[in-house]
């Protein structure tokens, strides 16, 4: 396989699963960790390597280095494997996506962006779900229409913060997820609830339904759950480990345990939430979202600008949610009919939320 973001968490959760059931890894994309990427190569021997830039290019002992977004899709081009593991993150996603389905290989997609920007041109077919809301969807669907699909969220790090310190959080608070460890962006995005609703919009395109929604779970033991026509709804349960949907994306079938299993009676009590727009107030646009996905496009543009700037001190918390609702209205009319007005608008939107936020 080929692991693109292999020293970010997904990327190292891959390759243990890799270690453990010997699975070949021909080519490690990173970006800026060069001396973990140093030690992947050492153990992983792949036969080819990409990092962030040619600078970094030139501290990485190895006869095939390549650097740059470039340099990424040309590994896909070069590469033999059937399987690409998309963990970047951001934007720069969508093209490696959609170059490895052109390779004719199947991607094990953890890399939102390329469905929230793209998906209305991106097969779901060639794509395998990592999000641990998306394969429990997966897992509980079992080739069964539903009637309608719930995803869970924990509500990030100011799930039980006072609502009037929320507008002047800081960075570090931001970063405070209650429930485990993951990168800056998106632990940022979750204690928006920005990563929730790209999910929606994933989940959307992933499973052609049109009846969705999420709710949270304080402890982040239900993942997903689906209602059925005939009234039962089913739930998906598990310990929050990204092994258990990358053995699944990687390996399709998986007959040896992977992780424990939930203990209830450890667990002892699990309390749902509404996610209400007082708290969370980029979840106005939901609805509307969903309706017009096409423009999930511009939520992406936006809200990425917004997290660097908030990430730079250049604007506050609060500031997030309203530079990203404030392109999602300036731009209303947006409706690309191809990925390259993917790629344009996302252009024009970066440029025009950096012009606003001065």
């Amino acid at each position: 396989m080929v692991v693109l973001g292999s020293t970010g968490s997904i990327g190292v959760n891959t390759l243990e699963v890799a270690r453990r059931f010997n699975i070949r890894v021909e080519a490690l994309v990173a970006g800026n960790n060069i001396e973990l990427l140093k030690k992947q190569i050492l153990e992983f021997k792949p036969c080819f390597v990409c990092v962030a830039s040619e600078s970094l290019a030139k501290l990485i002992d190895h006869p095939r280095v390549f650097w740059g977004e470039d340099g990424i899709l040309e590994v896909i081009r070069n590469s033999s494997s059937s399987i690409v593991v998309n963990a970047l993150v951001g934007f720069l996603g969508l093209r490696p996506t959609i170059e490895a389905i052109r390779e004719g290989k199947t991607v094990a997609l953890a890399n939102k962006e390329s469905l929230v920007a793209g998906g209305a041109f991106i097969d779901p077919k060639h794509l395998r779900p990592i999000d641990s809301e998306h394969f429990g969807l997966w897992y509980l669907l079992s080739g069964r229409k539903p009637k309608k699909m719930v995803i869970t969220a924990s509500g990030g790090a100011f799930r039980d913060t006072p609502l009037e310190k929320i507008e002047n959080a800081t960075l570090e608070d931001a970063l405070k997820h209650p429930n485990w460890s993951m990168g800056a962006k998106i632990t940022i995005d979750s204690a928006t609830m920005t990563n929730k609703l790209f999910e929606l919009l994933e989940a959307k395109w992933f499973y052609d339904c049109e009846n969705i929604d999420a709710v949270i779970e304080t402890k982040s033991v239900i993942h997903a759950l689906v209602e059925f026509v005939d009234g039962a709804t089913t739930a998906q349960m598990a310990h929050p480990d990204m092994k258990l949907p990358i053995s699944y994306a990687l390996m399709q079938k998986v007959d040896t345990p992977i992780l424990e299993p939930v203990n209830l009676l450890e667990v002892g009590s699990l309390e749902f939430r509404e996610i209400d727009s007082k708290r969370y107030p980029v979840w106005e646009i939901k609805d509307d979202l969903l309706k017009h996905p096409k423009r999930g496009v511009v939520v992406n543009a936006a809200n990425e600008v917004a997290v660097s700037l908030f990430s730079d001190g250049k604007i506050r918390f609060g500031q997030i949610a309203k530079l990203t609702m404030s392109a999602y209205e300036h731009f209303s009319n947006v409706d690309p009919k191809s990925l390259d007005e993917v790629f344009e608008i996302d252009r024009e939107v970066r440029s025009w939320c950096k012009k606003v936020s001065v």
